[in-house]
């Protein structure tokens, strides 16, 4: 595919996992931290049934930055680590699969902490 449709593949697979949580917001009862945990458990088990990497396949940072690619990152890590390691690699795998995201949200959410001084809700 060329860069342009790439682009656009990305942006739409996003842009409608992003629409489905907004419609789950707006429509539901469901508080955005259920809805956190639906995504990024969906993203795992579409990978165990082998239906997410299609889908990684044709929009790429679209499908693997959502919430839904965190899944995927743990469900493919724990999968690989199972097939190198067995029983302990299962359970070790998710956390080397996602340790540098997660080591990133640690730092730059300190970073914002600290550069802007937040407050508490009244």
């Amino acid at each position: 595919m060329s860069s342009f449709t790439d682009y656009l593949a990305a942006f739409l697979v996003a842009g409608a996992i992003c629409t489905i949580g907004q419609l789950l917001i707006s429509l539901t009862r469901l508080t955005p931290s259920r809805i956190l945990v639906l995504f990024v458990t969906l993203g795992a088990v579409l990978t165990a049934l082998n239906l997410y990497q299609p889908l990684v396949e044709l929009a790429g940072a679209g499908a693997t930055v959502p919430l839904t690619g965190f899944g995927y990152s743990l469900a493919k890590g724990a999968i690989e680590g199972a097939m190198e390691d067995g029983v302990l690699g299962a359970f070790t795998g998710g956390i080397k699969a996602t340790a540098g995201g997660v080591a990133a949200a640690i730092v730059f959410g300190y970073l914002c902490a600290v550069i802007f001084t937040p407050k508490t809700k009244k």
